[in-house]
């Protein structure tokens, strides 16, 4: 099958995918989250750590997914907040496993394992403070939203940059050698002008000013999500982070600027008291 054609309808059927996990209900939602989460520890700890240490591997993903449940039933049903304490003793198992491997030859790969969760775990648990409100309605149209800036900045770089690179400076050339700064100008303007249409079409009740600055944010975090995972693959020589979605790479690979600019839209957020 041509590359192109393999590629357009694996993305259309994975954008469905997400709209349907992002949109119809909460549990959907958390099975989407859920899964997203799982493949991309999974990715990065084979990148890392190649096929060490699984069991403790198996625990970090455990212990990420549970953290996420654990808020996503707190958020949504009101669980005691107390409970997510059972969090802690995933996280001591997960430093136990380390200590009763017999061959400690790559100990220190055991680092990647927390380096997994605060990189991956942590910002698709924070995504339940987006979807649900105090009350514990579901509503997935602001993450939905989140993913429109980050998909706009994504395609503005990508357009602006193969029509205007050659004209400008590389942007990280040690890193990613194909990004370009007009590439960034673009990337930046689409972000924004989509935070505008989204104020416009009502799916983002808020102010034009702070759908801009928020626009603005959430495209610098995710261009340096982009290169955090790119320096990564750089690291571990390796293209593609996976091969889940054809055509398209890893699931890493596919959501790397969201894990940089989800924290960041939800961190301003609240800053400015809007969530």
């Amino acid at each position: 099958m041509n590359n192109t054609v393999k590629r357009s309808i694996s993305g259309v059927c994975f954008l469905a995918i997400v709209l349907g996990g992002l949109l119809l209900n909460k549990y959907l939602y958390a099975a989407l989250l859920l899964f997203m989460m799982v493949t991309m520890l999974h990715e990065f700890y084979r990148m890392t750590m190649g096929d060490k240490y699984k069991f403790s591997r198996v625990l970090a993903i455990l212990l990420g997914c549970c953290a996420f449940a654990m808020l996503f039933c707190v958020m949504a049903f009101g669980l005691d907040i107390r409970f997510t304490s059972i969090n802690a003793v995933l996280l001591i198992l997960v430093m136990i496993s380390s200590l009763l491997v017999k061959d400690k030859t790559d100990f220190k790969l055991f680092a990647f394992l927390f380096t997994g969760i605060l990189y991956i775990a942590v910002p698709l648990i924070l995504s339940n403070f987006v979807v649900f409100d105090d009350a514990g309605n579901f509503d997935g149209k602001m993450m939905l939203a989140f993913f429109i800036i980050i998909w706009a900045s994504d395609v503005g770089a990508y357009c602006v940059g193969m029509l205007l690179g050659k004209y400008t400076k590389q942007l990280f050339p040690s890193i990613s050698p194909k990004k370009s700064w007009a590439g960034f100008w673009g990337g930046l303007a689409f972000a924004v002008l989509a935070g505008l249409i989204l104020v416009w079409t009502g799916l983002w009740k808020y102010p034009f000013l702070h759908a801009v600055i928020l626009s603005v944010i959430m495209n610098v975090a995710g261009v340096y999500g982009d290169l955090f995972e790119s320096q990564w693959k750089r690291v571990c020589g390796i293209k593609d982070s996976g091969n889940i979605i054809p055509g398209h790479g890893g699931m890493l690979d596919r959501f790397d600027s969201a894990l940089f600019a989800i924290p960041a839209g939800v961190i301003y957020l609240v800053i400015v008291g809007l969530l």
